[in-house]
Parts: C-alpha cells; sequence; structure tokens
C-alpha cells in the first residue's frame, strides 16, 4: 500500500489519483481539515483484497458495492449482501444493546474500533449520550483496572524505562508522521481509582476518541502515549498477566530525565505546534510538569485546566438559576488536589476579569477543605505549594460538615476522588443555608461520586442544583422529574484542542481557557435551564465544540499566538469546516 506525503501534495491540488491505480478521492476534506486546508483534492492508493478489508482506515465491510468488490478484488472476501452505513450502524446498536455488561459493551467497541474506523466514529458520534459512558467515564475505569487481561493488540505507543536515550527513536516507528495532539499518561492517578501502571493507557485512548468524535480532529493526526515507569501497586506487581514494567515507580531525577526527554523528543520530531496534553498524573507531578513545560511547549493537562474550565462554565451557567454574579457567591471545596485547586484558580481569575480586582483578593471568596480539615492560614508552613494561595484567616476547622457551618457557601465543589462525603448532614446543611443550594460532585467513577443525584435532590427536598462527573439518571422527587447535569471534562477538551489546532497556537494561556468556559456556558439554551440544567444536552457536542473552538481560536490571534494566518472571518464556520467526518468515500 503507498501513499503521497501531504507535503509532495501542496502543489496546486492536481488529482493524483489517476497515476496510483484505483485511488480514493477524499470526498469530504477531512482528512486535510486539521492540516492547513491546502490540499484540495487529497488521493491516495488502496490495498486491495485482504490486505483492505483488515486495514481499520479504510475498510467498509459490507458497505462495499459491487463495483469496488470487483475494482479491488474483494468477490468471494465479504457475503453477497450489501449494506451502507446507516445499516451497518443500526444492526451494531442492536447488538451493543445486548450486552448486559458495560465492560462488554466497552469491548465490542474497542474491537469496532480495530476493525472499522469510520463506523466506530459514526456510531460515536451519531449516539453520543448513549456511548460517552461506554468508551469514557465510568466504563473506561473499569477497563483500565483490567487492562491487561482484555488486552489485545497496542493502540498508542508504549515509552518506558527501557526507552530512555532512544525515546525519538522510539516516536519515529509510530506509522503517522503528521501528528497534532497527544494525550499522555504515566498511569499513577486513574481516575480516581489510584496507581495502574501501564494500564492507564485506556485513558489516552479514550480521550482521543472524543478529540474526533466530539471535536472533529482526525484520528490519524491523533497518537495515545503511556509511559511507564514502574507502577506502587502491589496487587499488579504480582499479577503475572500485568503488562507493565514490574517494578517500584520511578522517581525524582530519574523521572524527571525521562519526562524532559520525552518533551525534546516530542518538539523534535513533531515540530511547535503538537499539542501535549497530560492526563491522570498524580498531583506532584501534574502541576509540575505543566508549570516547567507551559512556557515551551504547547501543552494543557485536563484534570487541571478542563476539569476547571467545565466546572466554571457550569457556574457561569447557574447564575440564570441561582441569581447574582460568580463574585456574588462563595465557594468551598472537599479536595484540594489536581481538580480543586485548578478550578479553584480559574474561578478566581473569572471573577478577578469581571470585576478588576486583584486575583489575590478574589481567591479569598474560596475556601477548601482537605484530609486534614479547612485549609487556613495557621497550617501554611506544612502545605503543599499548590495549597498556600488557598490559606485564608480563619480558626481551624476539622471536618466538612463544620466547615459547611463556618463558610457558610452557596456552592459545594466536590474533587476528593473519595465517595459518599457529601452525607445527608452536610446536603441538609447546604439547603438550609440556601434557597438553590449548588452542589457539584465531580469525582470519577461513578463509585467515587461525593453523592448521587438521588441524594442531592432527596436530602436537599428538592431545592439542590446538581451536577456529577459521572452520569447519572433522572431523578423523581415528590412529582417533579430533576435532570442531573454532568460537568464532564469531554464538553471543553474537544472544542478547545480544535481551537489550538485551526489557530496554529503555540502556547496555551489562562485566557483560553476562560473563553472555552464562557462559549460552553452561552449554549446552555432556555428549555435546559427549565430542567434545572446547567450544561446543554451531548447531543449538540459537535455545534458546542465549534463554538468553543473559534472562541479559544479567537483569544489565540488576539493575544499574538496563533500562527496560521491570514485569521479566518468566520472562525465558527471555519472549525466547522475543519472537522472530520466519518462518513464512507467511495472507493474507484
Amino acid at each position: 500500500m503507498s501513499s503521497t506525503s501531504l507535503k509532495e501534495m501542496r502543489n496546486g491540488g492536481e488529482d493524483y489519483s489517476n497515476g496510483h491505480g484505483g485511488g480514493v478521492r477524499d470526498l469530504y476534506g477531512e482528512d486535510c481539515a486539521t492540516e492547513d486546508q491546502l490540499i484540495t483534492p487529497w488521493t491516495f492508493s488502496v490495498a486491495s483484497g485482504c490486505s483492505l478489508l483488515r486495514d481499520p482506515r479504510y475498510n467498509k465491510g459490507l458497505a462495499f458495492t459491487e463495483g469496488e468488490r470487483d475494482a479491488h478484488y474483494l468477490r468471494g472476501l465479504l457475503p453477497p449482501a450489501v449494506f451502507n452505513q446507516e445499516l451497518q450502524e443500526k444492526r451494531l446498536m442492536h447488538n451493543l444493546r445486548q450486552y448486559e455488561v458495560p465492560l462488554h459493551r466497552y469491548m465490542a467497541m474497542m474491537d469496532l474500533q480495530e476493525r472499522n474506523e469510520r463506523l466506530f466514529y459514526k456510531l460515536l458520534i451519531d449516539n453520543v449520550e448513549e456511548l460517552l459512558p461506554v468508551v469514557y467515564t465510568p466504563t473506561v475505569g473499569e477497563a483500565c483496572q483490567k487492562y491487561g487481561s482484555i488486552f489485545r493488540r497496542p493502540q498508542g505507543l508504549y515509552i518506558s524505562l527501557k526507552e530512555k536515550g532512544k525515546i525519538l527513536e522510539v516516536l519515529k516507528n509510530w506509522p503517522e508522521k503528521s501528528i497534532q495532539v497527544i494525550v499522555v499518561t504515566d498511569g499513577e492517578r486513574i481516575l480516581g481509582l489510584g496507581d495502574l501502571g501501564c494500564q492507564g493507557m485506556g485513558i489516552p485512548v479514550g480521550k482521543l476518541s472524543l478529540y474526533t468524535a466530539l471535536g472533529g480532529v482526525r484520528p490519524s493526526s491523533c497518537l495515545p502515549i503511556t509511559i511507564d515507569v514502574g507502577t506502587n501497586n502491589e496487587k499488579l506487581l504480582n499479577d503475572e498477566f500485568y503488562i507493565g514494567l514490574k517494578q517500584k515507580r520511578a522517581a525524582g531525577q530519574e523521572y524527571a530525565e525521562l519526562l524532559e526527554e520525552f518533551m525534546r523528543a516530542v518538539k523534535q520530531n513533531y515540530g511547535e505546534k503538537v499539542l501535549v496534553q497530560f492526563e491522570d498524573f498524580a498531583n506532584h507531578n501534574a502541576f509540575d510538569l505543566l508549570e516547567k513545560y507551559s512556557s515551551s511547549h504547547l501543552v494543557f493537562n485536563d484534570d487541571i485546566q478542563g476539569t476547571a474550565s467545565v466546572v466554571l462554565a457550569g457556574l457561569l451557567a447557574s447564575l440564570k438559576l441561582v441569581g447574582g454574579t460568580l463574585a456574588d457567591h462563595t465557594f468551598l471545596f472537599l479536595g484540594a488536589g489536581e481538580a480543586g485547586t485548578g478550578i479553584a484558580e480559574l474561578i478566581a481569575l473569572e471573577i478577578s476579569k469581571q470585576t478588576k480586582a486583584p486575583v489575590e483578593k478574589t481567591r479569598k471568596k474560596i475556601w477548601l477543605v482537605d484530609s486534614k480539615g479547612l485549609i487556613v492560614s495557621s497550617r501554611l508552613e506544612s502545605l503543599q505549594h499548590f495549597k498556600k494561595p488557598w490559606a485564608h484567616e480563619h480558626e481551624p476547622v476539622k471536618t466538612l460538615l463544620d466547615a459547611v457551618k463556618a463558610i457558610k457557601p452557596t456552592v459545594l465543589i466536590g474533587s476528593s476522588g473519595a465517595g459518599k462525603t457529601f452525607t445527608k448532614e452536610v446536603v441538609e446543611t447546604m439547603a438550609s443555608l440556601n434557597e438553590k443550594p449548588l452542589i457539584l460532585a465531580l469525582s470519577n467513577p461513578t463509585s467515587q461520586s461525593e453523592c448521587t443525584a438521588e441524594e442531592a435532590y432527596t436530602w436537599s427536598k428538592g431545592k439542590a442544583i446538581f451536577a456529577s462527573g459521572s452520569p447519572f439518571d433522572p431523578v423523581e422527587y415528590e412529582g417533579k422529574v430533576f435532570v442531573p447535569g454532568q460537568a464532564n471534562n469531554a464538553y471543553i477538551f474537544p472544542g478547545f484542542g480544535l481551537g489550538l489546532i485551526i489557530s496554529g497556537a503555540i502556547r496555551v494561556r489562562d485566557e483560553m481557557l476562560l473563553a472555552a468556559s464562557e462559549a460552553l456556558a452561552a449554549q446552555v439554551s432556555q428549555e435546559n435551564y427549565d430542567k434545572g440544567l446547567i450544561y446543554p444536552p451531548f447531543s449538540n457536542i459537535r455545534k458546542i465544540s465549534a463554538h468553543i473552538a473559534a472562541k479559544v481560536a479567537t483569544k489565540a490571534y488576539d493575544l499574538g499566538l496563533a500562527s496560521h494566518l491570514p485569521r479566518p472571518k468566520d472562525l465558527v464556520k471555519y472549525a466547522e469546516s475543519c472537522m472530520y467526518s466519518p462518513g464512507y468515500r467511495s472507493y474507484r
């Protein structure tokens, strides 16, 4: 199977297919969409027979037409029926719904992705609300826990300590050369499940499938990577089927050197504009990596920045229901790690932007509780550096319930990774203090959620406005149906990444995160508010992503960080035109 490189084709857009014996004409433009719009049309010569059926990028299964079966030596290799993509989708959704165990659905979706890429994305885009919990939280958490036993074939790059000194060579082993987004994890803090080592690969794979389905970034330009420095999980170290390095985690200089080599190799191999998204790193590394590389690379930490952006969007939208401005509210967090401090800082920045007050002052509206109680100034000496800005003047308070009573917050946010911590007493106290208490239980997966939707609505006697990190079903309370919102990062990061790509951004700035939050909040309709929702439905996610991408790109241009010039006149339309479409192409 031969192909012409993208660079070779930037010479006026001639049709190259005739010279390559039965090529594929790109009817949609998506394969060059998130490149630079210069290749029109893009053509590719395609293998025939069994090799075509075994290549997930080009395989169409029973959708190959009679003419294509003749032209590509497929006669006899397929049953005689011809199904269009819609019928294939209908059949597969029917089959998926027969599985009672979510993990079996996950495995079926992964098998489909390895067999027929376009059909996989067609299913995910058309049935996003039903399939998002399958390929992402909460099911992806269980998939990571059992990744060793369900592992079939590698879906990304594994870079371990064995590859130290050779990381650039390893990157060159990846078949796709034009990479625009890398999602990387070291597996130390997978969701709320802890250290899963090499088995954390399920997270980058899942995130990047959403970059394509929800943000329209081409699958071929996405690269999942797991950096394996060992694991401290004794169960995995003693598991004969564990697929990673069987040693304790490397730390300190050895760890820093490996990451430094990795970041240098990524930039050398893929250029200045490749987006590196850090995913599920433990607190002690996550903040340091983001701080270290944000000035030299295009980096984004979804746990710190993506979570913050999606939560801020929900808070901005909720003002329509609870009234007042952001500055009028008092915020109390349970959890002062990556997510908690990241959200807190973005709220403080937004209040600062709205009120023109310095961020040091706006932080005073935000209080955090960690495992030792309320973060107050008397604890300053013993606090980790990322917690210090939140140490305010107050007498020590040990429990969350006492903190709620003392601080009297209007907004309670859980980012602790500890389930069942928003107790009946906590929720009842919030309801007694506020006409409409805003309660966000953000920890994933569902088992780690601070409280369920049913508990929030029942204990608050229907007063609470509730959103969670993992999905919950609607709740009926005293004859009224409450629909819980989902503060899911998938609202933000696909559109955010698309905005960086279409503008050719070279750095990420906080102003871009604020722009993404405001764009998402603006997509909440009156119909959504009437149901008590503070997030729009996922069924509109590609439209939402286009609007987020446009706002992020606008900010990149305004800040002088965009390299794709000239600036498009209508960035929303431009973003939509850049989105990958999973429809089948006609082969000649």
